[in-house]
């Protein structure tokens, strides 16, 4: 019975999902990139330096220094929206979903992550600065914000908004299905691999109950402490993975040309790879590429800015600029690094597409740092993972409450709440399903997700630009009326917070 009802959504499954990554949502994706870089300039190059200078570099000179408490709002810092949003998004897509794309796709599809990155940056920049401009406070002052926010306020097409809310739902859901699926599946192979024996699904569902308790204990404290747990592991999961991906490359450094000519040479190739690795058309290549990118990078989705909503600035284009170094460090950082060790570890020639990607990943680490490579994956992936599933749970949760926007605050409240045990069973019961299902189904609901957004990133463009020229003309000193809020009495809040922090900081 269990066996039918799995098969049968395996099959409804792979319809929807033929249909929502076929070619359209591709280009549409593609499209919205390359219209908001034509419109904002090429913003993603022409500030780059800038939203280096205003947000990461100021971070880390501030590590260590007390700041004033924000009491007007229940709001986190930059850095936490940040750390909470790239934690989201820094996954096991960015190690697993790379390591995917190249065996059933080729070394050039990773050509194609790069393309819908650069294009990346400049999508989720607007997406934050929309969701900052539209986002709505509570009577608690909790700041909530998201695509759905933009697309029924900005848009003006609350159905829609509604839809991208229940999308957002699923997806989350779906998200930690595959996280938790990845970690209960790499422990589990770590110990296969050290007792030279089978391991039986018992220990991949003990594996999910922890994950799940803990994953209870974090979502119970809310953003503020998502942002804090967030802020500690992200810095020291990617810290730990980049230095051991440059030592990796650098011991097979006689490879790097051969893998960057591989990537260029396979991405224009009417065959992804030769050898043992399964031929695909160029067009395949092309949508693994831009698939496995969305995935990992979540630009165009509308998730992250959820995370970045909650941010205590006033300013939408300031966490706007967090958002083109999240998808850089994302995809052309943790990424590339993947690829680039995954290339010069191994001969293509002698691999397949039906290699299992979980075991590839776990096989890169072992063959070039041995048993301790081994247990360095096995702390790495789940890092990635579990904070990815944190994450995701503060999405799902701010997309519930969006659904039930008119309740009362306090059948809302239950809601939600059940909505989070939901969430946590549903992570203890993703560990032992089939891992291929559970990834195939969160593909589906991210491109249903990405629709609507992208929509309205359309339509809402030419107030992109708007509200980025008005913040980039204050700067240079000209006296005109900030746009901080689409909202008049925010908006003045705002600018009388804005003065208050300028007269503080002379």
């Amino acid at each position: 019975m269990w066996e039918k009802l799995i098969s049968g959504i395996e099959n409804v499954n792979n319809v929807l999902n033929g249909i929502v990554w076929g070619w359209p949502v591709i280009i549409l994706i593609l499209g919205t990139g390359i219209l908001l870089t034509i419109r904002t300039r090429g913003l993603q190059v022409t500030r780059f330096k800038e939203s280096l200078s205003t947000t990461i570099v100021p971070t880390l000179k501030g590590i260590g220094k007390k700041k004033q408490k924000d009491t007007k709002v229940q709001s986190v810092s930059q850095f936490e929206a940040f750390a909470t949003a790239i934690s989201g998004t820094v996954g096991t897509g960015n190690i697993i979903g790379v390591v995917s794309a190249i065996l059933t796709g080729g070394p050039g599809a990773v050509f194609w992550m790069w393309i819908s990155a650069f294009f990346g940056m400049v999508t989720n920049y607007s997406e934050n600065l929309l969701g900052l401009y539209y986002r709505k406070k509570d009577s608690k002052g909790n700041l909530s914000g998201g695509a759905f926010y933009y697309i029924a306020y900005g848009l003006k097409w609350k159905w829609l908004g509604y839809v991208a809310a229940v999308f957002c739902t699923f997806a989350a859901i779906g998200m930690s299905g595959v996280q938790t699926n990845k970690i209960s599946g790499t422990i589990a192979e770590t110990i296969a691999r050290f007792s030279q024996g089978e391991i039986s699904n018992n220990v991949k569902l003990i594996v999910g109950i922890v994950v799940a308790v803990i994953t209870a204990v974090v979502i119970i404290g809310g953003i503020k402490r998502i942002g804090r747990v967030a802020s500690m592991l992200v810095p020291f999961m990617s810290l730990l993975f980049i230095i051991l991906a440059v030592i990796a490359i650098c011991m097979n450094i006689g490879n790097i040309p051969k893998a960057f000519a591989l990537i260029f040479t396979k991405a224009f190739n009417f065959k992804a790879a030769g050898g043992g690795i399964l031929g695909y058309s160029f067009a395949q290549v092309i949508k693994k590429g831009m698939a496995r990118g969305v995935f990992s990078n979540e630009a165009g989705l509308g998730s992250s800015v959820i995370a970045h909503s909650a941010s205590e600035t006033r300013e939408p284009v300031k966490q706007g600029l967090w958002g083109v170094f999240e998808v850089f460090f994302d995809s052309f950082v943790i990424c590339t690094l993947t690829a680039i060790m995954f290339l010069t570890t191994f001969d293509l020639s002698k691999l397949s597409s039906d290699m299992e990607d979980s075991v590839m990943s776990m096989t890169m680490f072992s063959t070039n740092f041995g048993s301790f490579g081994t247990v360095m994956f096995t702390i790495i992936l789940p890092l990635f993972a579990f904070t990815t599933v944190i994450a995701w749970s503060y999405y799902g949760e701010k997309a519930v409450e969006f659904c039930f926007g008119w309740v009362s605050e306090k059948k809302r409240k239950v809601i939600v709440t059940v909505f989070k045990v939901l969430y946590v069973v549903l992570i203890a019961a993703s560990a032992t399903i089939k891992s291929d299902l559970v990834w195939a189904i969160d593909d589906t609901f991210n491109g249903l997700m990405a629709v609507p957004n992208l929509i309205c990133l359309i339509a809402l463009s030419g107030l992109v630009v708007k509200i980025t020229k008005n913040y980039f003309e204050r700067k240079k000193g000209k006296d005109i009326e900030p746009m901080l809020s689409a909202y008049p009495e925010m908006n003045e809040e705002f600018k009388l917070d804005i003065l208050s922090e300028n007269q503080n900081m002379q």
